[in-house]
């Protein structure tokens, strides 16, 4: 079972494709954690992939899906893989499309409002990074170690919005893409974990 994931930034993308991943017993590949063990390894894509990155550019196409293409050829993907955060563009899309099959878009969908809620309400320690969110802890300290609550810079409203607005330009395409060739499914993100997992689960069985 060979599966994309694509969602605006706080849609819970993460946590539902660890889920999956434990449930189906498929690796979960994100092109972030790729590109950070590519560098470690010092492979020859991941030092090209850290010139671009030191230098403050973006990686460029032909890196990542070379990366792509090395990490689905390894053993534990023989029985498919869960790809989150990869392809972004319909050029990725096509693409990965010469590489390998996919059998299931999964579109994890939360409205505009409720993502700026969810993440300009997140607050955390700067001391021990607790996680809280103000509609249910409005202190100024952190209950596990004293800590200050903090907002962090990325999360402020005015940040998430213009996050949001990228993913929509950029995005948008590729969910056309994928509706077209009959591959997407979008699932109410704005529920609970388990109600969104069994939502999920549904239409992969």
């Amino acid at each position: 079972m060979n599966l994309i994931f694509v969602g605006p930034p706080g849609a819970g993308k993460g946590t539902q494709a660890k889920l999956i991943c434990s449930e189906f017993g498929i690796p979960h590949i994100s092109t972030g954690d790729m590109l950070r063990a590519a560098i470690r390894q010092g492979s020859e894509l991941g030092i090209k992939a850290k010139e671009y990155i030191d230098a403050g550019h973006l990686v460029p196409d032909e890196v990542v899906i070379g990366l792509v293409k090395e990490r689905l050829s390894e053993k534990d993907c023989n029985t498919g893989f869960l790809l989150d955060g990869f392809p972004r563009t319909v050029a990725q899309a096509e693409e990965l499309g010469r590489i390998t099959d996919i059998d299931y878009v999964i579109n994890v969908d939360v409205p505009d409002e409720k993502l700026v809620s969810r993440i300009a309400g997140r607050r955390s320690c700067n001391k021990c990074s607790a996680i809280y969110h103000v509609s249910t802890y409005n202190k100024m300290t952190c209950e596990d170690c004293g800590g200050d609550i903090i907002q962090r810079p990325d999360d402020s409203e005015e940040t998430v919005r213009n996050r949001l607005n990228v993913y929509h330009e950029k995005t948008k395409p590729l969910i056309d893409y994928y509706r077209e060739r009959k591959l997407l499914s979008a699932v109410d993100g704005d529920k609970s974990i388990q109600e969104i997992f069994d939502d999920i689960c549904s239409v992969l069985t």
